[in-house]
């Protein structure tokens, strides 16, 4: 049995709007969106990873807050844990760097505007709920095993 590998994905968060970035690499993920973040490296914790994550992604100095309860399966053996953080004050604003090619701050009501990978959406669901006014369910939820 293979261990479990957790990614780490930020709901980043600035005046209540959430950070979305927009994948350029792999080429069957272009153009979708996700919370940025990735692999907690092996005697890391994941909020260490979070942070790192943030730094080589973004180019951005945060702070993790709080795990957002939940773990989501990925592709085996991957499992997603969505931390919220945020900037720290003295940060240069996010920038895409690492395979990235657009980024986008959506306020609760704009939540759903982006075709966000489909991985990402039950945690981005669990996010959106704590961020209320308007960010609601996605389009279709009701008919959305998931």
């Amino acid at each position: 049995m293979t261990e479990r590998i957790v990614v780490v994905g930020a709901a980043l968060l600035d005046g209540g709007r959430l950070l979305a970035a927009r994948r350029s690499a792999p080429p069957e993920l272009s153009g979708r969106w996700e919370l940025p973040g990735g692999k907690v490296e092996p005697g890391e914790r994941p909020e260490e990873a979070l942070v790192r994550e943030l730094r080589e992604e973004l180019g951005v100095d945060a702070r993790a807050l709080e795990r957002v309860p939940g773990e989501w399966p990925l592709r085996p053996p991957y499992a997603l844990q969505v931390w919220t953080a945020r900037l720290e004050p003295a940060s240069a604003p996010p920038a895409p760097h690492q395979d990235h090619d657009g980024l986008r701050w959506l306020a609760p009501e704009e939540i759903w505007d982006v075709d966000w990978l489909d991985q990402d959406v039950p945690a981005v669901r669990e996010v959106a709920a704590r961020l209320g006014d308007g960010a609601g369910e996605p389009p279709g939820a009701a008919a959305d095993p998931h």
